[in-house]
């Protein structure tokens, strides 16, 4: 598994390529069943993930929608899943007016070298989003590119998107965005002070700064995992996302306090995976209160983790 090549321009594309191409925002079942498609594409064509930069919605309604997988979470995963090249294609006017037509010649054959294409059943391109799946894969066709469309993946009786996705999270149901993303929700960042309050209550805890694009779950303590750099296992842990209404939080914080931890952790970059919701952001009367209150949510996420995955800890 080697690194993922970045890049936003379109000279750097110096391989003949199959590519995937789409949103992808989260990386779901239904995007890696995409991906996974490259896998019936000649050995000798580069992989590619090819995107666009910003989203369309954002760029003809400027609205940006915080991202399940912003990139420096996109990239690892995109390794693991056999990609070596991210191309994010700036999404410009120029691009916005171009046919379904011109923007296969122009944009696929001859700058991305594309020999091999895969994409969603619901995939749409070109002005207006005129083109469909079905329209791709005929045009590709005139340059002898095949073109995979690959069927909506399924949980159930609903169909696996980014959207069921933000709506569990929103919801608190972080099980199942776990069961639709194929992994734990994630919530990265690094770890900076704070005001020192989880250690005056007997509860360290690290003060994470996310990604300010970054999709937040609903608020309210959850039962995690953390893992950093060189670590051999992860560590388990609870977290709480919210504003701490109880010492008039004003801001909302990310902190996650790891059991039976003895170290310091400024200035490492943590990445905390979700898997449980214990209970939502309450305020309590007094400090005893609270302190109780964590007490009880550390043995809870003890015995969670203890029933359901029973890590291993880290050595300090």
């Amino acid at each position: 598994m080697g690194p993922v090549l970045v890049t936003s321009d379109l000279q750097d594309v110096d391989h003949k390529t199959a590519i995937a191409l789409g949103n992808f925002d989260g990386l779901h079942l239904g995007h890696q069943a995409v991906i996974g498609a490259l896998a019936q594409a000649p050995s000798h064509l580069q992989r590619a993930l090819v995107t666009f930069t910003p989203h369309p919605q954002a760029f003809f309604q400027g609205i940006t929608r915080p991202l399940l997988t912003p990139l420096a979470e996109k990239v690892p995963i995109l390794a693991g899943l056999g990609i070596e090249q991210l191309i994010r294609i700036p999404f410009t006017h120029a691009l916005a007016q171009l046919s379904p037509e011109a923007f296969v010649q122009s944009i696929l054959v001859n700058q991305l070298q594309t020999e091999f294409i895969a994409v969603g059943f619901n995939f749409g391109f070109g002005a207006k989003r005129a083109g469909t799946a079905a329209d791709l894969q005929n045009l590709a066709w005139e340059f002898g590119i095949p073109v995979v469309i690959v069927e909506p993946q399924r949980f159930g009786p609903d169909r696996i998107s980014s959207s069921a996705i933000r709506q569990a999270l929103g919801e608190g149901h972080i099980s199942l965005a776990q069961k639709l993303l194929g992994r734990p929700y994630r919530l990265q960042g690094t770890v900076i002070q704070g005001q020192q309050l989880g250690r005056s209550l007997g509860f360290p805890t690290a003060n994470l700064a996310l990604e300010p694009e970054k999709f937040l779950p609903r608020q309210g303590v959850y039962v995690v995992t953390v893992q950093g750099d060189g670590w051999e296992q992860p560590w388990p842990g609870v977290l709480n996302l919210g504003n701490r209404p109880t010492v008039s939080g004003e801001h909302l914080t990310a902190e996650v306090h790891l059991l039976d931890w003895a170290g310091d952790l400024y200035g490492q970059v943590l990445r905390t995976d979700c898997y449980h919701f214990l209970r939502p952001e309450l305020k309590f009367a007094s400090l005893t209160e609270l302190r109780q209150q964590i007490s009880q949510d550390c043995h809870q996420a003890r015995h969670w983790l203890e029933t359901n995955l029973t890590p291993t800890k880290q050595t300090v």
